[in-house]
């Protein structure tokens, strides 16, 4: 057996089969609320599947949470129960006219 030989691989059966990401806003100037909840789903240098959370006031670095997982499909099904919370909770899409930040529903990774 020559050592020159290489096994054939399946990379693409380990990657995220499309980018699933989100920012949305929730604000109220009467009550002072000016909120940001950001998600988006990676794959780790080990091949799982990482949902990221980022939340705060905006404008602020606010918080973080990583949650791993074996398959995609349990990423996406935290991502969408939680994207269903939220929208329940009144975040919505950033506006299109408001450029602060970044482009349309997707979070700026500048601010992170």
């Amino acid at each position: 057996m020559s050592l020159d030989v290489t096994a054939p691989r399946d990379d693409h059966v380990d990657m995220i089969s499309q980018p699933y990401q989100l920012y949305v806003e929730r604000t109220d100037p009467a009550k002072n609320m000016a909120r940001y909840y950001a998600m988006e789903i990676e794959q780790t240098m080990f091949g799982e599947a990482c949902l990221t959370r980022r939340w705060g006031r905006i404008g602020k670095r606010g918080q973080e949470k990583q949650h791993v997982f074996e398959r995609e499909e349990e990423a996406v099904r935290l991502f969408l129960e939680l994207l269903k919370q939220k929208r329940g909770r009144g975040y919505r899409p950033k506006q299109r006219s408001d450029t602060r930040e970044a482009d349309h529903n997707c979070f700026p990774r500048s601010s992170w």
